[in-house]
């Protein structure tokens, strides 16, 4: 039993690395994208039957005693009550509740090393408008669309609604905290990335070809600058490409080592808060410290720590995607694909109706948009196909910045919301 456990705990931890080097050998898997092959994979391997279930016994023991030991449930088989098979099932259960915690723990300070507080304050006007109302457009939309689907029959939609602000004002990193934040089950989990995914290569899609001429009808053209632009990370063919090196592999286990510590410490604080808000404390406290780890410039200087981040990130889709069973989709409404196109494409039209107001200029705006509603690394990419090299910098760093505001605001609006 022990050694399948710890080879479906390699399975976790090594399979994102076989992705990446496949994307890296493959262009058309590049494009297919590691997030959505990790999904792929993590559904494929939760719903063949490979792995044992654990039974509606244990099922509803675990509902009604959710912090059961595996000495407890040990007592369970020893009465007969549950099978070997059963017990298998929660043991690879609790191995997954383990890595989703501490790979998205981990992950958060990782991705926010990198970010370069000082440029914050340098931003010009235009992209801090540009920032704060698309911030509130999604904000807005969201909220719209909650009290628009609420009566649709979804479950749990003020949660979704969490998520999704926490999601299109950050990223990937930010789905994964409020799902831990406000105990978003796996299958709502899921379906709600999965959808995401799919609008967002439509959303991406329009972008990169009409996106920019469409909006130069109603707005201003970009004012190039010509000015040179560097870039730290996501700037590479394969920005994950060389993390192994010495030169870079021993320095980052220094980030690591403090994102370790970053992690001590708000489990440490955690104690000290009433127990429904453990996981709360422990992930705003991670995104707080992890903020200030920054400033420090031996961390903020340490090369790929970004992409270590988001190496965790794509562990963690691995593991929650395997537990999804595809069968209980058809438990959740059609509503909610429209609830994610409502706030992709509706935070779009109302970022560029405050654009109009404000004279901010098409290629600013989308940009903004890519940052936040698909993340920084999707910058650059958007950038090549706008030929528009000025935007990088300011797009990465709106990006950077939408993490940290998606936790926050994230949780706060779906408490908002559940009382309504």
């Amino acid at each position: 039993m022990e050694l399948t456990i710890i080879a479906l705990a390699l399975f976790y931890v090594l399979t994102p690395i076989i992705i990446l080097h496949l994307c890296h050998r493959f262009t058309f898997v590049n494009k297919l994208g590691s997030v959505i092959i990790a999904y792929l994979i993590g559904v494929i391997i939760g719903n063949i039957g490979i792995l044992p279930g654990m039974g509606p016994v244990l099922n509803e023991y675990m509902l009604l005693h959710p912090k059961s030991t595996s000495e407890e449930i040990a007592t369970l088989l020893t009465t007969g009550t549950i099978t070997e098979s059963q017990f298998m099932a929660f043991k690879i259960y609790k191995l997954r509740d383990l890595l989703m915690s501490i790979t998205i723990l981990l992950a958060i300070p990782l991705v926010l090393f990198s970010a370069d507080i000082k440029q914050w304050g340098k931003m010009a006007g235009k992209n801090l408008i540009a920032l704060i109302t698309g911030i509130i457009s999604v904000v807005l939309v969201v909220v719209a669309g909650f009290f628009i689907f609420k009566d649709h029959g979804m479950k749990d939609l003020w949660k979704v609604s969490g998520m999704l602000i926490g999601v299109y004002t950050g990223g990937t990193p930010n789905l994964a905290s409020l799902k831990m934040m406000l105990d978003v089950d796996a299958n709502t989990y899921i379906l709600t990335h999965t959808y995401d995914l799919i609008i967002g290569v439509v959303y991406l899609s329009f972008l990169m070809t009409i996106g920019q001429r469409l909006f130069n009808y109603v707005l201003p053209s970009y004012p190039y600058k010509q000015d040179e632009v560097r870039i730290r990370d996501l700037d590479g063919k394969d920005p994950f490409w060389g993390i192994f090196k010495k030169a870079v592999f021993v320095p980052l286990l220094r980030a690591y080592g403090l994102a370790i510590l970053i992690f001590a410490i708000a489990v440490g604080l955690s104690t000290l808060a009433a127990e429904h808000m453990t996981m709360v404390v422990v992930i705003l406290t991670i995104t707080t410290l992890g903020l200030l780890g920054s400033l420090l410039p031996s961390i903020n200087k340490i090369e790929k720590t970004f992409e270590s981040g988001m190496y965790l990130i794509l562990i963690f889709s691995l593991v929650v995607s395997s537990m999804a069973d595809v069968r209980n989709f058809s438990g959740i409404t059609p509503g909610l694909f429209l609830y994610i196109t409502m706030a992709v494409f509706g935070s779009l039209a109302l970022q560029v109706v405050f654009a109009r107001i404000f004279k901010i200029d098409s290629d600013t705006v989308i940009i903004t948009s890519t940052a936040m509603i698909c993340s920084p690394p999707f910058v650059p990419v958007v950038a090549g196909a706008l030929k528009n090299k000025e935007i990088i910098v300011p797009g990465i760093t709106m990006g950077i910045i939408g993490y940290v505001v998606g936790n926050y605001l994230g949780y706060l609006i779906a408490n908002l919301l559940s009382t309504f």
